[in-house]
């Protein structure tokens, strides 16, 4: 972990020194705060430097680091932090302000000032954002110590909380890594075209999976960090050709965003240094993916994964063009299957649920829901619930989600193919599909759609161009329009939100 730095805004940050600060907070964690191997640090933050001198803080001890959806209201960050167990929470000041003081419990709480940039990019005033009185700012409180000197134990992943689109989130906690396993994740990062020595931009918010190991691995391997405190797509363009980045990890959506930008600002930045960009998180649009290879060509790169199981599946450009719509083929030491609703094995071709299981990854459990975790278990395989099926080829393809699959009369329909099309209508900004109650059919589909200007769109119109696609159980019965859609900071449309509204007065429930 050595050379390198940290680029966030003005901020330059040295890898030697970020990890020495990290360091100095590993001692503070563990003389103050008695934080020891196993244990838990809860990190609520933006995109920030301090959520990688946590992290690597917690690292350092053999503790979980534990990041928390900034987004969640107090219940929700109470049932994480009693959950997991944390001893202390790691916050920005602004998080802080905002939150109910019923979520924080007994936990201990670090304060971070929520910096310029950072600031800036969600439009703070500027009262939130010192640290209020009565706790000792991040950086003055760590300087304090000095760095922690002891042989790191065994590295810990972060343990992620899953999204919790059925019932609350759960945490993966994943057994110390072993030399082995690490040794397996440097050659699979050499044959997804994933370059963290080199420099990374990082997108999208880091309490999620994939925005989160590829900060630290980019902090492991010695390589340039650049952070976007919150994705804007002309504004990462610039990044790219400010800092040169030749590597990042984008999601489905935030293509759209991109291909929506005027023409002037698509066409107005040196993206020459990109070399290869990975893709994952939500099923593509084939043909939001075939523009954006007209646009940046063969570097974009399609990956299926969890956080439970790893990355599954790999599909480079040449091979997407190929088997359009597929996300690729098992990595080495990696085994999927399609089972039905007996857990028996499919024929090819047939969808079903996707169960795989990774070789180079320790195991794992969900914190204190051993019963969740074994039910998705059948022998060594694990599913984390998403629909599928693999040709004859060997390529996977997804179909959606096993929650957000609707069944209308008894046939089987998957939302992310409708969405699909409505995005193609060049007056779709984004949408969500989804089930609601129907006294007939036991559900009918309903679009939530985000114009790209209020009132040019009508319903029939949206009904019409999904008509002219797909076959008609497939069209949307209700279309509701909103001006802008419930998302994470990702970018990803918080689809419970929308369809809560739905069924609410529901006995049965979603």
């Amino acid at each position: 972990m050595n050379g390198g730095s940290v680029v966030l805004g003005e901020r330059v940050v040295a890898m030697a020194d970020l990890l020495d600060r990290a360091a100095r907070a590993a001692t503070g964690l563990a003389r103050q705060h008695n934080v020891g191997e196993g244990d838990s640090v809860a990190i609520m933050m933006r995109n920030d430097i301090a959520f990688l001198e946590a992290s690597f803080a917690a690292d350092f001890l053999g503790a979980y680091a534990v990041p928390i959806n900034w987004h969640f209201k107090a219940d929700e960050v109470r049932y994480i932090l009693d959950d997991a167990r944390a001893r202390v929470l790691v916050i920005h000041a602004d998080l802080l302000r905002q939150l109910d003081p019923s979520a924080l419990g007994e936990v201990q709480i670090l304060v971070a000032e929520t910096l310029g940039e950072v600031a800036a990019d969600y439009n703070l005033p500027p009262s939130v954002c010192p640290v209020p009185d009565g706790h000792m700012p991040w950086d003055v409180w760590l300087s304090e110590y000095v760095p922690w000197s002891k042989p790191p134990p065994a590295e810990r992943a972060s343990m992620l909380y899953t999204s919790g689109t059925t019932g609350k989130p759960k945490g993966v906690r994943r057994e110390p890594l072993r030399a082995e396993h690490l040794e397996w994740s440097v050659t699979r990062q050499n044959l997804v075209a994933s370059a963290p020595q080199k420099i990374n931009l990082i997108t999208g918010p880091m309490y999620h999976a994939a925005p989160n190991a590829h900060a630290l691995a980019g902090v492991r391997a010695g390589g340039t960090v650049v952070i976007q405190p919150r994705f804007d797509a002309a504004e990462m363009l610039a990044l790219v050709e400010r800092h040169r980045v030749s590597h990042m990890h984008l999601v489905p959506t935030m293509f759209v965003r991109l291909l929506k930008l005027p023409e002037e600002v698509k066409m107005g930045h040196d993206l020459s240094s990109l070399e290869a960009v990975l893709h994952a998180a939500a099923p593509c649009p084939t043909e939001v993916k075939r523009r954006m290879l007209e646009w940046w060509g063969p570097i974009i790169h399609e990956y299926y994964g969890a956080t439970e199981i790893g990355m599954v599946v790999y599909c480079d450009a040449e091979n997407w063009l190929a088997h359009p719509g597929s996300v690729g083929t098992p990595l080495p030491g990696m085994t999927v299957e399609i089972l039905d609703e007996n857990r028996q094995p499919l024929p090819r071709g047939e969808i079903g649920e996707i169960f795989a299981h990774y070789a180079g990854f320790s195991e794992f459990t969900y914190q204190n829901r051993e019963q969740d975790y074994l039910e998705n278990k059948e022998g060594q395989l694990f599913s984390v619930g998403d629909i599928g099926y693999l040709d004859a080829d060997n390529f996977l393809y997804i179909c959606d989600r096993k929650s957000d699959m609707v069944i209308s009369g008894g046939v089987n329909i998957y939302p992310t193919e409708i969405e699909a099309v409505i995005l193609n209508h060049p007056g779709v900004r984004d949408c969500a599909v989804f089930g609601i109650p129907d006294d007939e059919f036991g559900e009918a589909l309903a679009a939530v759609v985000e114009p790209m200007d209020t009132g040019i769109l009508d319903a029939e119109a949206v009904r019409a161009h999904v008509r002219g696609h797909l076959a008609g159980y497939k069209v949307p019965k209700v279309v509701q329009f909103h001006a802008s859609l419930p998302r994470e900071d990702s970018g990803k449309i918080r689809k419970p939100v929308l369809r809560a509204a739905f069924w609410a007065e529901e006995e049965r429930q979603i």
